[in-house]
């Protein structure tokens, strides 16, 4: 049985990234593709990579285009998706990328992006811990059935993790974060802001959302609760680097009381053992965001700072793959009873 998909803001890189891996899908069928600004253009003018559909025409997102259809897939601004899902059936999966369904507190929603909370769905990362698990099981219980996804997001995805076994086994202190964070240029998307040119990005690195301000702390904070921090703090900076795709998070905290460079590792190894697309280095290897690159992969590596005290974990991924499309498409299978990998490539590109 094939499920019909239907992709509203097709023309941005998320959407695009989407509709690249569900050409691959052999369950799911490419349904209406729509836009704002872009539509009634074809979607070879703004995806040319995506040949197969290029003929395809953009139509304006509206609820009448998208429904009918088995899925929707909302990759759409932040604030935008809460609208047009209130308007679809509750018997559509509906699956967002955006931020509107991702938080559960609606204090923190307004604080960081000043707008009324839409309300909170199943948070689509099936690998993510809950207290007292070693081995994620709830998270996936969860998205079973569910007709309703909120993606996490790109940044979100590469901390929790970097940080999520060492928490759930309890052999860091959750309550002294720290996470830098090198972002390739897609996790900005296509708007035309001076300092995203080429000519203001490349041979240079630039912080942005300094000093707590990033909207994405709420939700990283709010996954390391449910990993199992009774107070998750967190210091966190990204830093665009002159990739378009990738992300390489830097995490580190304090090793907990009685914990062990033997014992950090084995948390990390039980937790991810057997992971479709989570993968713990050996030790010595560590991850690049180049390994990543096309995949569903997190690569991810882990060490104790003696001298600091501090455990230091790392992860990559590609942030338009498994940082957004890579995970919406994963847990649509889940949602749907389908084989959770299934579509999904493992395998980067290199060089």
């Amino acid at each position: 049985m094939s499920f019909s998909v239907a992709i509203a803001g097709a023309s941005g890189y998320a959407g695009g990234e989407v509709l690249r891996l569900l050409t691959a899908h052999p369950e799911l069928e490419i349904g209406a593709l729509t836009a704002h600004s872009n539509a009634g253009q074809p979607l070879g003018q703004i995806h040319p990579h995506l040949v197969s559909l290029a003929g395809r025409v953009l139509e304006p997102t509206t609820a009448e285009s998208l429904a009918g259809h088995d899925v929707v897939v909302l990759a759409l601004p932040h604030g935008a998706s809460g609208e047009i899902a209130a308007q679809l059936g509750p018997e559509t999966v509906v699956v967002d990328l955006g931020a509107d369904h991702r938080l559960s507190d609606a204090a923190a929603w307004e604080q960081f992006y000043g707008s009324a909370h839409a309300g909170t769905w199943p948070y689509g990362m099936p690998e993510l811990l809950h207290a007292g698990e070693t081995r994620p099981a709830a998270q996936r219980a969860a998205l079973a059935g569910t007709k309703r996804i909120a993606v996490p997001g790109c940044n979100v995805t590469a901390v929790t993790l970097a940080l999520q076994p060492g928490v759930a086994a309890g052999v860091v202190n959750p309550s002294d974060v720290v996470a830098n964070l090198a972002v390739g240029y897609s996790g900005a998307g296509k708007s035309l802001k001076p300092h995203l040119l080429a000519s203001e990005g490349l041979g240079q690195a630039q912080p942005y959302a300094v000093g707590g301000t990033h909207r994405h702390i709420p939700e990283i904070e709010q996954n390391l609760a449910v990993a199992g921090a009774a107070s998750a703090r967190l210091s966190f900076t990204p830093v665009l680097v002159p990739m378009s795709r990738g992300i390489l998070a830097t995490v580190t905290a304090p090793l907990a009381e009685g914990a062990t460079a033997t014992t950090v590792r084995e948390a990390w190894a039980h937790a991810y053992d057997g992971e479709h697309f989570v993968h713990l280095l050996p030790e010595g290897q560590w991850p690049t965001t180049a390994a990543t690159t096309g995949a569903n992969t997190a690569l991810v590596q882990v060490a104790v700072d003696e001298r600091a005290g501090r455990v230091v974990a790392i992860c990559a991924i590609d942030n338009l793959v498994k940082g957004t499309a890579g995970a919406a498409l994963q847990s649509l299978n889940v949602a749907l009873g389908l084989p959770e990998p299934l579509g999904l490539p493992l395998e980067g590109v290199a060089p």
